[in-house]
């Protein structure tokens, strides 16, 4: 039936005037402009008795408030309700309609007032626009029930607007949070082609990104697209590969876009709804169940309002028998007509809607005719404050102080100022934009046990809440779309685990990218990092570069081969010289031992066997003790070492030049070696003392050499210091050398020169490549060339100058004879 929206569809008149504008019809025809004579009027069809409840609702607000002797006691409170037919024009006709109403004074002047003090409306956010901008001007306040669009909280532009449903701006939010915390990171969207849903959308993709969350692609439907536009939409839809759709849409798109769906058989994805749609009885029938079971979406929580369903059942054509838009209500709710006995069923105005279940009967998800309700007691409590109801100092006297004018923008004023509590407890009150508390119900459609679709509470959303508590599962079971048994799976990309990064691909939303190892000291300890940390410094990435563990520390030990084999050759060097030792003591008494110096030969044996043993103070792991001792040990038993075959040295050479004629030249006694022995020793023990006072070796973490391992080393602590030990024994070593090779050929059978020059010769080379190994050696390696020069030193020494001797005492006896040692035969 068509219905014409320039005339109230339902009014009563009152000392106070409450305007409403609802979507009672959803379509609208507009009729043909010919530019030649007036236009007709518009004419909306197909009723909404969801919509048509709230206007019912409104009414029955306003007569509790009539009939309550504590709210207006004195004050009655009329209406005029405006078919919006979910269209800007109509909109636009109802609010002129609402105010066109005119008064003239005796005076010169003309002043006007508008008939209503207050709308309440619109169900959708563009003709709520639109009616706010007209009433505004006016200064009318505007109070909507199911505006949402964030753009409303403008109060520089909308200084004369309330609304008891939350912004879209909260909505977006919460969205975007339940999206990111169900693991939907690459989903679709579709939206409104209106303020409602381009307002509403862009909030939500901003909240996404912010949330990392993306969106494959976002389209728009308006009601008056053709069908192959909407046929287009859906392949769009159906050829992403989001799983998730998040739909933004009015009830009216949402009913365009379900045809379709249904016409292509479209199944299998997980719908997020905004408010406007998710608890709609609507469409919770079984012809849409395949395709919207499952869905997720917020919407404000539901209640109850006492005595609205018996109300709602006295609703008929027996109220007002010439009412057109309750007899459309009732013939569109019994399917029968009052015009003809032909084809339908006739009504006759008997029928029972006790026996009906449909939106308009169904009470059970009251949510937005709530807001309704809310919205005319606010009205009415601003009133209340405005007229100073209650306020005369009189006893007993509840009555209010009617003013013949009552000032628009005053009750705005007291609009902004409204703070009360509805009989259900629930607290109404504005912010400074004229919003309400954002608070939402997380709501999942299950299907009960007949087999009937319900809206089942699984979670909350308070935005008053701190960030990381406004959102809240309450742990109830959520049902996912009708084809699958699991939560669907929505990623443009599968996680990175742990050990990789995400890398992003280049021309491709963040959401898609690829999987990167993390580098050698670098990990990630979850899923989808976007960036790998690097370890600290004594640390190093496991071998999946998940968590970082303590570094290798790395020494030269006893228990690896190589420590093993250089302390077996160290005990083998020391063993071998105490043998050597032992033979000597044993022949004592024989020219040889006695030509060798026997006191400085046993010396030298007793340094030589130091050297050895102090190889193994280089091996092991380094301590503060052990790092001062391997050093200064090396240097003193070297210098005493050296030093010994320096006195031995000079001893040979001041010997064979003494019994040369006309030389006079004394021998070395024995007080004058060991004398210059001790000197010797005694200096580098000074430098020592020095270097371990001033600036001792230590034990330190070299992490420079190896990243991924720690070289456990011996600082020098002071350079100098090492060097001026080493330098010292290489001067000594040098002096023998040279006057070792100035004596090598002097007569005697047993000239002991050559031996020391040799011996020195295989010293000083051993020494002097050791420098360019040590330094180029990487980590235990360095170690491990110091304690080869040290064997290779010693055992050089050892043999070169013990070795000949041994030779002749074991398996040579008849040279071991004075006569044989001075050359004679």
């Amino acid at each position: 039936m068509l219905r014409s929206p320039e005339f109230p569809l339902l009014s009563k008149e009152g000392d106070v005037i409450i305007g409403g504008a609802f979507s009672i019809h959803s379509h609208i025809t507009n009729p043909p402009l010919s530019f030649t004579e007036l236009p007709e009027p518009l004419k909306c069809s197909r009723i909404n008795l969801r919509e048509f409840r709230f206007a019912q609702t409104m009414i029955f607000a306003i007569e509790e408030i009539n009939n309550s002797s504590s709210l207006l006691p004195n004050i009655s409170i009329g209406y005029k309700l405006f078919d919006s037919c979910g269209s800007t024009l109509a909109s636009t006709r109802a609010v002129m309609a609402l105010m066109n109403e005119e008064e003239r004074t005796p005076r010169q002047t003309c002043w006007s007032q508008s008939p209503v003090h207050a709308i309440i409306g619109a169900s959708e956010s563009s003709s709520t626009i639109v009616m706010v901008q007209i009433a505004g001007t006016f200064q009318i306040p505007v109070i909507s029930h199911f505006a949402t669009c964030a753009c409303l909280s403008n109060r520089k532009e909308y200084p004369f607007f309330f609304r008891t449903i939350p912004s879209d701006y909260y909505q977006s939010r919460a969205l975007a949070k339940l999206v990111k915390h169900l693991g939907w990171t690459w989903v679709g969207a579709v939206r409104s082609d209106n303020d409602y849903g381009n307002n509403g959308m862009t909030a939500f993709i901003a909240a996404a990104s912010q949330e990392g969350v993306c969106v494959e692609y976002s389209v728009a439907i308006s009601r008056t697209d053709r069908s192959e536009q909407v046929s287009r939409l859906i392949r769009v839809i159906r050829e992403g590969s989001a799983r998730v759709l998040v739909a933004f849409l009015a009830q009216g798109e949402m009913d365009i876009l379900l045809e379709e769906t249904l016409k292509q058989n479209m199944t299998g994805l997980q719908w997020v709804g905004s408010e406007s749609w998710i608890t709609s009885g609507y469409f919770s029938h079984k012809r849409y169940s395949a395709i919207l079971t499952g869905s997720l979406g917020f919407n404000i929580k539901k209640t109850k309002i006492a005595g609205l369903r018996e109300f709602l059942l006295t609703v008929g054509p027996h109220q007002d028998p010439h009412n057109n838009i309750l007899k459309e209500f009732w013939e569109e709710t019994f399917g029968c007509s009052f015009q003809s006995t032909h084809g339908p069923t006739q009504c006759h105005g008997s029928e029972r809607l006790q026996d009906v279940n449909n939106p308009f009967t169904d009470v059970s998800e009251l949510r937005i005719s709530n807001n309704v309700y809310k919205a005319v007691y606010a009205v009415a409590h601003a009133l209340h404050e405005m007229l100073k109801c209650g306020q005369s100092g009189e006893v007993g006297n509840q009555s209010c102080t009617w003013k013949d004018y009552l000032e628009l923008k005053q009750v705005a004023k007291q609009l902004q100022g409204v703070n009360f509590t509805l009989g259900s407890g629930e607290r109404v009150y504005f912010d400074k934009n004229g919003d309400p508390a954002a608070t939402y119900e997380l709501v999942n459609w299950q299907k009960n046990q007949a087999g009937d679709t319900v809206f089942v509470a699984v979670g909350s959303y308070d935005a008053s809440q701190p960030d990381g508590k406004q959102f809240n599962m309450n742990g109830l079971q959520i049902t996912w779309p009708a084809d699958s048994l699991k939560r669907p799976h929505s990623v443009c990309s599968e996680s990175c685990l742990p050990g990789f990064r995400q890398a992003v691909i280049k021309g491709k939303p963040i959401c898609c990218f690829s999987c990167i190892a993390c580098a050698a000291g670098e990990i990630s300890n979850s899923n989808n990092s976007a960036e790998c940390s690097q370890c600290p410094l004594e640390y190093w990435s496991n071998e999946d570069k998940s968590q970082c563990v303590p570094k290798v520390i790395e020494f030269l030990s006893y228990g690896e081969t190589m420590g093993a084999l250089l302390t077996s050759f160290s005990l083998f060097g020391a063993g071998l010289t105490l043998l050597v030792s032992g033979i000597f003591f044993h022949f004592r008494h024989t020219p040889l031992v006695k030509a060798s110096n026997s006191e400085l030969s046993f010396l030298l044996l007793f340094s030589l066997t130091m050297c050895f043993l102090c190889s193994l103070t280089f091996i092991g792991q380094p301590t503060k003790w052990s790092c001062m001792l391997r050093h200064t040990a090396f240097g003193i038993t070297f210098a005493l070492c050296m030093s010994c075959i320096l006195a031995k040295t000079v001893a040979v050479v001041m010997a064979f030049k003494a019994k040369m004629p006309a030389n006079p030249l004394p021998q070395c006694s024995a007080l004058c070696q060991r004398t210059s022995v001790l000197s010797c020793t005694l200096l580098q023990v000074i430098v020592c003392v020095m270097w371990l006072s001033l600036a001792p070796p230590l034990p330190h973490k070299n992490t420079a050499i190896a990243t991924e391992r720690i070289i456990l080393e011996c600082h020098f602590g002071s350079a100098i210091g090492f060097w001026a030990v080493l330098g010292y024994i290489g001067l000594l070593a040098v002096l023998c050398l040279i006057l070792a090779f100035l004596a090598r050929k002097l007569p005697d059978n047993f000239n002991e020169a050559k031996f020391i020059t040799f011996s020195m010769l295989i010293f000083c080379t051993v020494w002097l490549t050791f420098i360019p190994a040590y330094v180029s050696s990487p980590g235990k390696f360095t170690v491990a060339v110091e304690i080869f020069a040290i064997l290779a030193s010693s055992f050089g020494l050892l043999c070169c100058i013990y070795a000949p001797k041994c030779y002749i005492l074991l398996f040579k006896p008849e040279r071991n004879t004075k006569r044989h040692m001075m050359g004679r035969n």
